[in-house]
């Protein structure tokens, strides 16, 4: 695919996650929005007027066979994304699939195996990922800033025991709680940063109905602990840190989306402001583009092993914390 060739999206799932990322594609150059999908005709193209797209569909079916269409983003809830992200690739479309990636290990792996089996670009929409901050606090680590890494800590929360139980957020039917919807933010920095943990400790509380509202993590590994919690009960401050022997990394709030952070080496402390595009959700796309630019089935930043084993670790907590879903087998 040229450099100078668009490339055109559809979008499905318009809810407000969609509604973020298509305002930050329109600041991506090489970007254009082509068609959106929901299983509301007049939601469709309600959103299609709102972003000056062409085409509006209310099936997401007729999308994925557009042909006008090169890459999909997947914003429907967590339950859907195994089926339509294969029904996407099968019909060829590249696919950028909105996080938790799947609802479990197996649908992960299932997931990408189909998306290498037709080479097609397919990957995890964990943005943070591709935050300035986080690479460069990444790139700062693996130089030994801070020396070796001994402690993390991260959390991810928001109220929401105010919401309809049977909203996405806490229906277990559509595998509500806080441990996939924003749990996986505080698992990703540890996994980022330390790889999978050698024992994994978790606890988890419970609504009457049976959907988790917040759970905390200890992840064991050799010489380093990462205290990692996630939330629907209460707020939090966003913070996360990163201590070393040599040094400390204070990620600023928000720090899943953060606009900078600080090292401290020797109690002297240096500042990096690195402000994102827009809501910091072109910086993954940009990373779409230039996959599918250079040809590539999967982002070297955010590979298809990193999603299936984040995935594998947040099926271990749920054991562990007896978090249960009614379609689990």
């Amino acid at each position: 695919m040229s450099e100078k060739q668009k490339i055109r999206w559809g979008i499905i799932g318009l809810g407000q996650i969609a509604r973020s990322f298509a305002e930050d594609l329109k600041l991506v150059p090489e970007a254009e929005l082509t068609a959106v999908a929901s299983t509301s005709a007049s939601r469709a193209s309600d959103f299609a007027r709102e972003f000056e797209c062409e085409k509006s569909y209310s099936s997401y079916s007729e999308l994925f066979q557009d042909l006008d269409v090169d890459v999909v983003y997947v914003a429907t809830i967590h339950t859907t994304h195994f089926e339509l992200s294969i029904e996407a690739i099968v019909n060829g479309k590249h696919v950028l699939c909105e996080k938790p990636l799947a609802v479990n290990k197996e649908q992960a792996t299932k997931m990408v195996q189909t998306a290498r089996e037709h080479q097609v670009f397919f990957m995890e929409a964990l943005w943070t990922r591709f935050n300035p901050s986080i690479l460069k606090i990444k790139e700062l680590i693996e130089q030994g800033s801070i020396g070796k890494i001994r402690y993390i800590n991260a959390d991810f929360t928001f109220y929401a025991l105010g919401n309809d139980p049977n909203s996405r957020l806490l229906n277990v039917d559509l595998a509500g709680g806080s441990l996939l919807d924003v749990g996986v933010y505080p698992i990703f920095l540890a996994y980022l940063l330390l790889g999978i943990p050698d024992e994994v400790l978790a606890k988890s509380q419970f609504l009457e109905t049976g959907a988790e509202i917040q759970t905390s993590m200890i992840f064991q590994y050799e010489g380093a602990q990462a205290i990692l919690y996630s939330g629907m009960a209460s707020h939090t401050d966003f913070k996360a840190k990163i201590c070393g022997e040599e040094g400390e990394i204070y990620i600023d709030p928000m720090w899943f989306q953060t606009p900078g952070f600080k090292l401290v080496q020797e109690g002297e402390t240096q500042s990096h402001d690195l402000p994102t595009i827009g809501q910091g959700y072109a910086h993954e796309i940009m990373e779409v583009h230039e996959c599918l630019n250079t040809n590539k089935i999967e982002s070297s930043k955010w590979s298809h092993q990193n999603s299936i084993e984040l995935m594998g670790i947040v099926d271990d907590i749920r054991r562990k914390s007896g978090i249960k879903f009614p379609f689990d087998s």
